[in-house]
């Protein structure tokens, strides 16, 4: 439905959009793959789960930095309410909140 919204009112997305994985001197062209960008500006990661997990947030941080993006959304669509199932993320206020 979300992504649905996003094409009803023309907004620049993309759906599984790769990125790559580099270590040391190897490249994998798609060592990930976003659910979903929006404006080339917004991370947004869909999951179907009983609650969300630290590895689910730590999965869109990386996402946020390798895509350098500063805006994440992760979204839990297995709630009564999907109103309950969205979570903000940003990369600058965790990047500040780990300098105090």
């Amino acid at each position: 439905m979300f992504i649905f919204r996003v094409e009803i009112f023309r907004i620049k997305s993309q759906k599984q959009k790769g990125l790559p994985l580099k270590y040391k001197d190897i490249t994998i062209d798609v060592g990930y793959r976003l659910d979903l960008l929006v404006e080339d500006k917004i991370v947004v990661e869909s999951k179907s789960v009983e609650d969300l997990i630290d590895v689910h947030f730590n999965q869109v941080l990386t996402y946020l930095k390798l895509s350098k993006c500063k805006v994440g959304l992760l979204i839990n669509i297995n709630v009564k309410s999907l109103k309950y199932g969205f979570k903000n993320l940003s990369l600058t206020f965790l990047l500040l909140s780990d300098l105090n």
